[in-house]
């Protein structure tokens, strides 16, 4: 079984521009999905030197993939296709 690992980006503009709100996504996964998705908070991912700020707050996925403007439900929603994809 494959898990998808999430990184949150919880620098100061991500952090205010929406991280904080998808700081509890664990609690937020359905049944089937607990134990199969990893998230962590990362101190900053280093993506606002390199993108513009716009896209805060940013999330990291499987250490490749980056979400721009991310959202709970947004980051549920690609956390779901990728789950689907490995069944």
């Amino acid at each position: 079984m494959e898990k998808v690992k999430v990184e949150i980006c919880c620098g100061t503009a991500c952090y205010l521009l929406g991280a904080a709100n998808m700081m509890d996504l664990e609690d937020q996964l359905p049944a089937e999905w607990r134990g199969r998705v990893e998230v962590e908070a990362k101190t900053c991912l280093e993506l606002c030197e390199k993108e513009n700020l716009g896209g805060a707050p940013y999330v990291r996925i499987n250490g490749t993939e980056i979400m721009s403007q991310a959202s709970p439900e947004k980051l549920l929603a690609r956390i779901g296709e990728l789950l689907m994809g490995a069944a």
